[in-house]
């Protein structure tokens, strides 16, 4: 087991399966409110920046396309949380 987290890809995979548990456990528990929500489209930026960074190996890329692709990521995220908040606000 130990040898396996070695590699890079393995110890993003393990991130990834566990934050994927980690959100889908807080939304099937029946928790609700801003903060379970804030921390439900927090776990999707990091598992979205892990992929684009390590699967799609833009982490030795180009400045210009890493920070093209983090800047949507961060961008699409952002706009995510304005819109949540706003609905929750306004609700």
């Amino acid at each position: 087991m130990i040898s396996i987290l070695k590699s890079d890809l393995h110890r993003t995979l393990l991130i990834l399966l566990t934050a994927t548990i980690a959100a889908f456990w807080m939304r099937s528990d029946g928790l609700v409110g801003l903060s379970v929500g804030a921390s439900t489209l927090a776990i999707a930026y990091l598992k979205g920046r892990l992929v684009v960074l390590d699967f799609m190996e833009i982490r030795h890329a180009p400045l210009l396309w890493r920070g093209l692709l983090e800047g949507w990521l961060l961008l699409v995220t952002g706009l995510l949380f304005i819109f949540y908040f706003y609905g929750q606000s306004t609700a």
